[in-house]
């Protein structure tokens, strides 16, 4: 098939178009090479090393409907990635992260609605587990419900757990797709945004579309200059440089971290599988990693003695927990993950120490937020 990624030289795109390529299907890519992701010199960076001899390279943007027109010409299959990324970013750079994100999708529709010319027989696009916010829960009744976001002073006082209705603490839940979707970031109110687009316009044209909610990918190859996003990542780079590393809440917040190549094997499955169309489906490890425990793994992984620092630091918007319900995904399409957390982040750390040490801009980040009220 011919394959059109967008975002394709980022670091889940490159490692899917590499692995598309190696099964035989044409690839085209579509990307900015954006400085946040890429470094100072895109051009020089791994990722693109790694795909622009083997694909055919598009650099331009998804805001531009003169280089979509060019990329989707003869294509059989959209893969959308391309998007701002940031969950905390997002919250002051509101205007980039919904023009990328939700103009670039909705440029992509209005083509394919409009041009004629045009054969794609499927999208798949990007989705996130930010969609669902605080996820689901039980009380202590054993009902389930939905949290909205935490309240502050609660968190102020260093109470960071989600808790009932009746002042209980409740009990986390794998996340199932038929869950509550309610966003807590402006990130996560794009993606929301995506999603529902491109099924609802792709179901009107008979075009087969999916949607994967990824939880938080990992692996060698992302980006380890990028503050924004991706803990493992900030993390390494701020032991790499010698400096602390400060643990938000509690430290024992915790999330869903899958490992890239499981990520790439669901996404090829979305891809060649009729029974995913017009599906949203969970991709993760379904099982919950918290913080502390990812920052204390990646110090014995690099053999540092930085120190691991819990002050109760919160951000606005982030959410306690979340960890995916994987039983759609495996009965529709016959994903199981391959890699633990022990094995994927023993990768990743092996990775990370065969590259140049990158300056870490962690703490510019903090303070953007910081002068905008939202990191206490």
């Amino acid at each position: 098939m011919k394959v059109l990624i967008t975002g394709g030289s980022g670091f889940i795109g490159s490692n899917l178009s590499r692995k598309l390529t190696e099964k035989g299907h044409y690839v085209t890519i579509l990307d900015n090479l954006s400085k946040q992701i890429h470094g100072e010199n895109p051009e020089t960076s791994v990722l693109y090393q790694s795909v622009k001899n083997s694909t055919n390279f598009i650099k331009g943007d998804v805001v531009n409907k003169e280089d979509w027109k060019k990329a989707l010409t003869g294509q059989d299959v959209v893969v959308h990635l391309a998007a701002e990324t940031g969950t905390g970013q997002s919250m002051y750079e509101i205007e980039r992260y919904c023009n990328v994100n939700i103009n670039g999708t909705a440029i992509l529709l209005d083509l394919l609605t409009n041009d004629k010319s045009l054969s794609v027989k499927k999208v798949v696009v990007a989705s996130s587990r930010a969609i669902y916010g605080e996820g689901k829960y039980v009380d202590s009744n054993g009902h389930v419900f939905y949290p909205e976001a935490r309240n502050e002073a609660d968190m102020a006082n260093g109470n960071f757990d989600v808790m009932c209705p009746d002042g209980t603490k409740a009990t986390v839940m794998p996340t199932d797709e038929d869950s509550k979707i309610h966003p807590s970031s402006v990130y996560g109110i794009t993606k929301q945004n995506q999603e529902q687009m491109v099924l609802t316009v792709c179901k009107s044209l008979q075009i087969p579309a999916v949607a994967f909610r990824y939880q938080n990918v990992y692996g060698p190859g992302q980006s380890l200059s990028n503050p924004y996003t991706g803990i493992l990542s900030i993390f390494s780079t701020l032991i790499k440089n010698g400096k602390d590393i400060n643990i938000f809440e509690d430290g024992k917040e915790s999330r869903d971290f899958v490992f890239i190549d499981d990520v790439v094997s669901a996404t090829i499955l979305g891809i060649e599988k009729d029974a995913a169309n017009y599906n949203v489906y969970n991709v993760g490890s379904g099982v919950p990693t918290d913080v502390l425990t990812v920052a204390e793994t990646l110090r014995d992984k690099y053999k540092s003695n930085v120190d691991i620092v819990v002050k109760g630091n919160y951000r606005i918007g982030d959410i306690r927990h979340n960890f995916a319900d994987l039983s759609k995904i495996q009965a529709d399409l016959g994903f199981d993950p391959q890699f633990d957390f022990e094995t994927g982040i023993t990768q990743f750390a092996d990775w990370v120490n065969e590259q140049e040490v990158q300056e870490s801009l962690y703490d510019k980040s903090l303070s953007e937020m910081k002068s905008r009220g939202l990191y206490k």
